[in-house]
């Protein structure tokens, strides 16, 4: 192919843009030209914008890891992609050289289509050009993925789904995983499904306990991408953190069980039929039983509940009463004792420091 030449110094590409967190395994020094054919870009292709706008998104996430505050012509270097969030903006992965939309901190562009009422417009960017290799092609994530990998038989998966968006899920996962790492597990966290961001990644690693998401996997979001290369990413997942000692993987599906692609993980995939067990958060009673309910549709039925329900003993009291479900709080699933009571019969190889009794650990 030929190499594109672009009025911009690629010097100051590396040292001056800011490299956003969606793009955290990709190789800076493959980056060897510049394609101003912005319109032709798909999702996961990396592209050079300039901010324009400051709305909604205020920040880029970094690839460091941190949180950098926008000022008016920032360059960045983001993923093209969609965008599902109920609670902030649906967007497409489409951006053309008149403009293009913030769609999430982490680092994805492309068109909002839709807004939650309480949103602002998005922060507008205007995109220059999309990055290119030495041979003239674009470049886009999928290339930097994880090698693909198998889950080995011994390794328990435990899938963490809610009721709807902010539902307490990523609490719910990362004290999970908690949890069962003061139990004497080595345990791992997987954001198997969502919009890159490393607010969920670094939950997981605050609690000690190491993370990877389906950026690992070479998509910026989920959203929109087939079935197949989502379960595929789900198995490259899991098996490397299997790889990597694992014998508990905690992982945690974005949104609601309304959201497309949870619908479709529910009602039969490769995810649904590795998963040991399910557990569900939700913001409250009507959300427990609505959402125990559609799980049941699927011939589901979690093994305990949290979220944001637990912040209210009235909302556990009424969803333990609608649902006969356990009920467990963030100190709850933190604590050894209390996640080993319910999680004891899911485990696939129970470790053999645990052969203790709860009230042994609890004394501990």
């Amino acid at each position: 192919m030929t190499v594109h030449t672009f009025d911009f110094d690629l010097t100051m590409l590396h040292l001056n843009a800011k490299w956003a967190f969606t793009t955290r395994r990709v190789n800076h020094d493959d980056v060897a030209g510049l394609d101003p054919a912005v319109a032709l870009g798909i999702a996961g292709d990396l592209v050079l914008c300039e901010i324009i706008e400051i709305n909604q998104h205020q920040k880029i996430q970094l690839a460091s890891g941190r949180a950098s505050t926008s000022y008016l012509g920032d360059k960045v270097v983001l993923c093209i992609g969609d965008r599902y969030a109920p609670d902030q903006f649906e967007g497409a992965a489409r951006i053309t050289a008149s403009g293009a939309d913030l769609l999430a901190g982490g680092g994805v562009v492309g068109t909002m289509e839709h807004a939650h009422a309480r949103m602002v417009e998005p922060t507008k960017l205007r995109p220059i050009a999309l990055l290119t290799d030495r041979a003239g092609d674009v470049i886009n994530i999928a290339r930097y993925s994880l090698r693909e990998r198998e889950i080995p038989d011994h390794v328990t998966v435990i899938g963490v789904f809610g009721a709807s968006m902010n539902a307490g899920k990523t609490t719910a996962a990362v004290s999970l995983a908690h949890g069962l790492s003061r139990a004497g597990f080595s345990v791992a966290g997987v954001k198997a499904t969502g919009t890159g961001a490393f607010s969920d990644f670094n939950a997981f690693e605050d609690a000690g306990v190491s993370a990877m998401d389906f950026t690992d996997a070479g998509m910026p979001t989920t959203y929109r991408m087939p079935m197949d290369r989502i379960e595929k990413g789900f198995e490259t997942l899991v098996g490397t953190a299997a790889t990597n000692g694992a014998d508990i993987v905690v992982v945690e599906i974005a949104d609601g069980v309304f959201q497309q692609e949870t619908q479709e993980i529910l009602a039969g995939s490769k995810i649904r039929d590795r998963l040991d067990a399910i557990l569900f958060a939700t913001p409250d009673a009507l959300g427990a039983v609505g959402g125990t309910r559609v799980l049941a549709d699927y011939g589901l039925k979690p093994f305990a509940m949290s979220g944001k329900l637990t912040q209210s003993p009235l909302a556990m009291m009424e969803a333990k009463i609608a649902t006969g479900i356990p009920q467990l709080s963030r100190e709850d699933l933190c604590t050894p004792a209390s996640v080993m009571a319910v999680t004891r019969p899911i485990l696939r190889t129970p470790n053999v420091s645990l052969n203790t009794t709860v009230e042994e650990m609890t004394a501990a």
